[in-house]
């Protein structure tokens, strides 16, 4: 069953990338990140509730809510700097670079975790390494570089601190409600982007918001918060090494999307690297 949710998790977060890219076109990326987390935070915590699920928030061990705080922190910090480079550079250049975040989490798993290492999961990590690669075009690199080369600093970024956060929040679920640990984890990602917006003085930018602007944050919030449901409670009962690569296979939905709505096309070259990562998720099914 924790394959289903991963395959859902994958859907969902496909979907806010080109969501978030629309809602921020017009909008300083660490003021959306601090308004779309409002609304994940408000989801989360209506399932919580929804599911009477809160009167287990008192049975939580320190040491899950240490590691559920430590996991909200880095998702935090993955959002951010995903989210600038999103802003900055093209979605098929991004994402790839976002999505190499998989080898890392996997090696992590294994060195972290003690997951097993098979000959299947070698082979998956080389091929979705090197289908990464390819997806990262050279020509649309410096078409973004234009804009600034900040992006590509952003996007690693993003990657490694996703990476830690799926081993953070692999170990604060454990012995925690997927949902409820969620929720928790909401909370601070939610303060961590308002601490910053303040910080470099944004929150004025409310008023500047456009209708449309609005319509996609709120979605693309939504949608998060879809993702993050499914993707914790995969986390919770399935192998960390292949719930990642799996949740990211989300670049599939962002790509499809991102050639019919923002007409964004791939070359023989990374359309080759696309179905590597494709091929190489799916032998950890095997």
């Amino acid at each position: 069953m924790w394959v289903i949710y991963a395959f859902g998790a994958a859907l969902f977060a496909g979907i806010t990338s080109i969501l978030a890219k629309i809602g921020i076109q017009n909008t300083d990326s660490n003021l959306a990140t601090a308004l779309r987390t409002g609304i994940v935070v408000i989801f989360a915590w209506i399932i919580v509730f929804a599911g009477n699920i809160h009167h287990t928030l008192y049975d939580i061990s320190l040491n899950s809510l240490v590691y559920l705080i430590l996991s909200g922190m880095t998702t935090g910090a993955s959002w951010i700097f995903y989210f600038r480079a999103l802003q900055l550079g093209n979605v098929n250049v991004v994402v790839p670079i976002d999505k190499s975040s998989t080898v890392i989490t996997m090696l992590f798993a294994i060195i972290m975790l003690g997951e097993p290492v098979t000959i299947l999961k070698m082979i998956s990590m080389a091929t979705i390494g090197i289908g990464t690669y390819m997806m990262i075009q050279k020509q649309d690199v410096e078409q973004s570089a234009d804009r600034s080369r900040k992006w590509i600093w952003y996007a690693g970024l993003s990657a490694f601190f996703a990476a830690i956060t799926a081993i953070l929040g692999k170990v604060g679920i454990e012995d925690v409600d997927s949902n409820l640990g969620t929720a928790i984890r909401t909370i601070v990602v939610l303060i961590m982007a308002w601490l910053i917006v303040f910080a470099t003085k944004k929150q004025n930018g409310i008023k500047e918001i456009d209708k449309k602007s609005w319509i996609f944050i709120t979605l693309s919030g939504l949608a998060t918060g879809m993702s993050w449901l499914f993707y914790f409670k995969a986390l919770q009962e399935g192998q960390a090494s292949i719930v990642v690569p799996i949740d990211k296979l989300s670049i599939i939905v962002t790509i499809i999307f991102a050639y019919i709505v923002l007409k964004e096309k791939l070359s023989m070259k990374a359309f080759a690297g696309f179905i590597l990562i494709i091929l190489g998720t799916l032998l950890l099914l095997i």
